[in-house]
């Protein structure tokens, strides 16, 4: 069993797994419209998270896991309770593009996708907005900014040819707010 992985599941899986593969599914977007009040947020303040948005034109790059044997039935444990319980995701099957020059077929692989259905769909919103709601962010995982900067720093050096313009200009508009939360006019005590 093959899993994709387009969010934190490029850099902490947190399964076994038999082998690695970075690559790109076509037909989605990558978004920053769920919502999560457990691993990078709270109820107060939920964080924003990535999904998929069906897009016929697009493609999303990420990482797919090899899973075998008793490899099969932990991972899809854990990430059911991390993905779909916690988190709000549905599964589906997509044909994955190995990144590799000699890869033959596409892979079939098990995606996970948090619809609008789900109560943690937060939607669209403007890239500084969602700058905004990802500095004040943080859960049990982590704070959101962590989660945002990681999957910049992944399609920086593991898919360098590929664009992703809602990420980027995430990333760039949290850079240009982060600055002026550390700024004050009056030195601090002891400087």
């Amino acid at each position: 069993v093959w899993i994709f992985g387009y969010g934190s599941l490029v850099w902490r899986p947190g399964f076994e797994f038999t082998s690695r593969k970075v690559g790109f599914i076509r037909g989605y977007s990558r978004r920053f419209w769920q919502g999560d009040t457990f691993h990078r947020g709270s109820e107060k303040t939920p964080g924003r998270v990535v999904t998929l948005l069906e897009d016929c034109g697009a493609c999303t790059w990420g990482v797919a896991y090899e899973v075998r044997g008793e490899q099969i039935a932990a991972s899809l444990e854990y990430l059911n309770m991390r993905e779909a319980v916690l988190g709000g995701y549905d599964t589906k099957l997509v044909k994955f593009h190995p990144q590799e020059k000699d890869a033959e077929e596409p892979i079939l692989a098990l995606v996970y996708i948090a619809t609008p259905q789900n109560p943690s769909y937060l939607g669209p919103a403007s890239e500084e907005d969602i700058a905004a709601q990802i500095i004040v962010s943080s859960g049990c995982a982590g704070h959101n900014i962590e989660y945002l900067l990681r999957l910049a720093d992944f399609m920086r050096y593991f898919c360098p040819q590929a664009e992703d313009k809602h990420l980027f200009s995430i990333e760039e508009a949290l850079i240009s707010i982060l600055p002026c939360l550390y700024y004050t006019e009056e030195p601090l005590e002891g400087t």
